[in-house]
């Protein structure tokens, strides 16, 4: 054996969250020496819940059990991105924070992407549509058959972004704490 070193990697768990206020989509991916492989998909659907606080509890719930459940290192969250329709913005931009604050919670880093980059990060295009982003990830993870609801294909997407882009600093904004959230988005706080 010699003066043969061995490096054992440690296996990283990144959680993917692309938030919704009606279904909320998640994937979780390991990483081993280098090597992408998923570990679940899914959605949690909010649709039948009455009202937007019911909506974000069950978030904050469902995303507080997932990070028990897998115990990521990292979270990397789709960025809410800007439609002409305010109020259904500013519930999507609510529905992160709370799925943010859950992972803030239990001291887990988070990191956004916009769509755009998520998009381009795992098809090429930043204009690529959901079918042809869940197309890719099913070659790239070799899934058998998609889920019905493309919203887990899309959580999947920003978790394999954030492992694409994680040696790049500019691509996505890393935050330890709530607080360091808010010094860096004064504007998010109500």
């Amino acid at each position: 054996m010699g003066n043969q070193k061995y490096i054992l990697e440690e296996e990283r768990i990144i959680l993917g969250i692309d938030p919704g206020t009606n279904i909320m989509g998640y994937g979780i991916i390991s990483i081993l020496n280098k090597k992408m492989k998923m570990v679940q998909m899914g959605v949690i659907h909010l649709e039948k819940l009455d009202g937007h606080a019911l909506k974000l509890k069950r978030i904050f719930e469902r995303t507080v059990q997932l990070v028990d459940e897998y115990n990521p290192d990292e979270v990397s969250l789709e960025a809410p991105f800007f439609g002409k329709n305010v109020q259904s913005m500013l519930k999507l931009g609510r529905a992160q924070g709370v799925a943010m604050a859950a992972a803030l919670y239990r001291d887990v880093p988070i990191f956004e992407y916009t769509p755009k980059k998520i998009k381009k990060s795992i098809t090429g295009n930043g204009n690529a549509s959901k079918v042809q982003v869940a197309s890719m990830l099913q070659s790239l993870f070799d899934i058998k058959s998609m889920p019905k609801h493309l919203d887990a294909t899309d959580g999947l997407a920003a978790a394999a972004c954030h492992y694409f882009q994680r040696n790049d600093s500019s691509s996505g904004k890393s935050y330890s704490s709530w607080s360091s959230f808010l010094k860096d988005n004064p504007d998010k706080l109500a």
